[in-house]
């Protein structure tokens, strides 16, 4: 019997219990809208979002469970379900949507229509949910063990903590209000450096770390194999590429850079040098590594949709258990064709067949990649803008190829490329959510029918957020960078203009085809160079500490897998406290109270002294962890 056939969820597929009901959908709603909200607005000023599945389960839990006293752990998971689309939905738009706003203000064009903006989001929504149903057998119960999905189970931790009670309980919670102070302290109150960077005078290279409680929990739970992947990409970048780069270019103009590497190495630092070149080489990087990724896993792929197909056709019983229940194929295929002749045939939509065919092909592609990588990862290190890179890049060569040119081929291109990134996010969200479900025993048919509705109530949301926040700041100022969205924008007129650096692409799939060889998983190495060092050294603490706790003698398994699943439930609500104080501070921000917050500002506190009370801080968060899991446990150890 294998392990897929031993595992059996918290609530047994014999038990029906309440999932989708009235309150569930409502609540669901409300956070999907508020969360798109607040995360569209954080990933424009900063370029991150934060996943919301875990702060949505913390809520329904609240609301539920402790407000209207009622005893459903699966109807407090749709709630997650739904809420989480929003901020998804919001990532994958917010990365690519504001570049047509640039090209409005720059005279180039004209601001899409809300209309435009609000189709363009449901159908990169509700193809991303569709492309992940028939994948999910393969990725979330054939690769159970395999793929960790940290969020996912980390979600689930939270949800079972709730409904358990008792040590595991206050467990999960000292970390929500553990993270939650160390976030406000580290970005509301700004008493300390949230990133720190050491470089070596003379040498072009840096590394640091950024301090946050739940880019270290992520480590923690993917444990010290991924992080050290991840970890060596961003060394590679930062401490051998960059210096490279700077010393054999001190002296050099190279696109995309406007002045000399050495006066934008003397400006900016190897963060200049690294937005300008270091991820279009991780582009190149992800790229070929989803492209091997999709071939390793053609394989299984075909045999999830072979077995989907013969059930569909064959034997209708052979559906078995509740928790083995999708959407049906009969559904999902219409709908997918339906869907692209929207996307060809909608006047709103400014995209032609060839642009349709392109959406589905590449959009089941970056699916399946996104899906894959946040089980590995998580969704809060999902780099969709990675992947829309690269479909930005082939989408424009394609459209370019056949004729098209001009802001009229541009639009075209950034529409298809919004579609395709909001299609990443989704079924990364999705996954993490039916990987929360299969823990929980929920039905995925149910889960799936929520996702639809959080990308629905999304969608109708997106329009008005971007237009609300373009009429109180202008998208690429000071206020509202939008990053990615004006990275996008470059690769695109790059491409039409016939001026992108290849050779840095190339470099990119160079190194992830050298990486594949050696035999190290090559998206967790990619997804390491295009990442900064500073987020992938965090992950690598966290990785770092679980191997310590892995190693340490205990006086029998049952000890040392205790340890480590108390260090796995209070870093979930490490995950689930910033999660929360994350959103609370976009809506201070919306609002103007970030300013009034901001002690280094008002009172002046030297650079030297926040770096070194971030590195305290960052050693509190680390004890706090210690004191949560092998402390706990320290009269079981050997």
């Amino acid at each position: 019997m294998d392990k897929q056939t031993e595992f059996k969820p918290y609530v047994p597929a014999e038990r029906v219990t309440p999932e989708l009901t009235v309150t569930s959908i409502v609540i669901g709603i409300l956070l999907a809208v508020i969360f798109g909200a607040a995360n569209a607005y954080l990933g424009l000023r900063v370029g991150m979002t934060v996943s919301a599945s875990i702060p949505a389960a913390v809520i329904a839990m609240g609301v539920i469970r402790v407000l209207m006293r009622k005893n459903s752990i699966l109807e407090s998971n749709i709630v997650q379900t739904i809420g989480s689309a929003g901020e998804s939905l919001a990532a994958g738009a917010i990365f690519t949507l504001p570049a047509l706003f640039i090209w409005a203000a720059e005279g180039k064009g004209e601001n899409p229509g809300i209309l435009e903006i609000t189709l363009i989001a449901l159908i990169g929504g509700l193809l991303g949910v569709f492309f992940m149903v028939p994948l999910r057998n393969a990725l979330i119960v054939k690769e159970h063990g395999v793929l960790p999905y940290p969020e996912g189970a980390a979600c689930a931790e939270v949800l079972l903590a709730g409904e358990e009670g008792g040590s595991n309980a206050s467990t999960v919670f000292a970390g929500m209000g553990f993270a939650a102070l160390f976030k406000f302290i580290i970005d509301a109150l700004k008493a300390v450096s949230g990133e720190i960077t050491l470089a070596v005078k003379g040498f072009a290279g840096a590394i640091g770390t950024q301090i946050y409680p739940a880019v270290m929990s992520v480590g923690y739970i993917c444990g010290p194999r991924i992080s050290s992947y991840m970890f060596a990409g961003g060394l590679l970048s930062w401490v051998v590429i960059i210096p490279l780069i700077v010393l054999f270019g001190s002296g050099i103009v190279m696109y995309p850079g406007t002045a000399t590497i050495g006066e934008m190495f003397a400006e900016g630092g190897a963060s200049a040098i690294w937005s300008s070149y270091i991820r279009y080489i991780g582009a190149g990087a992800l790229a070929a590594g989803g492209i091997i990724s999709l071939v390793k896993s053609l394989p299984l792929i075909i045999k999830t949709f072979s077995g989907a197909i013969k059930s569909m056709v064959g034997a209708g019983a052979a559906s078995g258990k509740r928790t083995d229940k999708d959407i049906s194929l009969i559904v999902i295929i219409p709908a997918i064709v339906v869907l692209t002749l929207f996307v060809w045939l909608i006047p709103a939509i400014p995209v032609s067949l060839l642009g349709a065919f392109i959406v589905v092909l590449f959009g089941f592609f970056f699916a399946t990649v996104s899906s894959r990588m946040v089980g590995l990862v998580g969704s809060s290190n999902n780099p969709v803008s990675g992947m829309a890179i690269a479909t930005l890049l082939f989408t424009t060569l394609i459209l370019k190829f056949t004729g098209a040119s001009g802001i009229a081929g541009m639009t075209s291109a950034i529409a298809i490329g919004s579609i395709i990134c909001i299609v990443c996010a989704i079924a990364g969200d999705t996954s993490q959510d039916l990987k929360t479900g299969f823990l929980l025993g929920a039905t995925p048919r149910k889960q799936q029918i929520g996702e639809i509705i959080g990308v629905v109530a999304s969608a109708f949301a997106i329009g008005g957020t971007l237009y609300l926040l373009a009429s109180a700041w202008e998208f690429g100022s000071a206020e509202l960078p939008a990053p990615q969205a004006g990275l996008m924008k470059l690769i695109t007129e790059g491409v039409m203009e016939g001026n992108l650096p290849w050779n840095l692409v190339f470099i990119g799939v160079a190194i992830a085809v050298l990486v594949e060889v050696l035999g190290i998983p090559v998206l967790p190495f990619a997804i390491g160079v295009y990442l900064p060092v500073h987020l992938n050294a965090c992950i690598m603490v966290g990785g770092l500490v679980r191997l310590l706790l892995e190693k340490i003698r205990y006086k029998d398994e049952e000890t040392k897998t205790a340890v480590v699943n108390d260090g796995v439930l209070f870093c979930s609500g490490m995950i689930a406290g910033e999660g929360l104080v994350g959103i609370l501070l976009a809506v201070f921000a919306v609002f103007g109270l970030d300013k009034a917050l901001d002690l280094s500002t008002r009172f002046g506190i030297p650079q030297v002294v926040s770096d070194i009370g971030g590195l305290v801080l960052f050693a509190i968060i680390i004890l706090t962890l210690l004191k949560f899991s092998v402390w706990k446990k320290r009269d079981r150890k050997a």
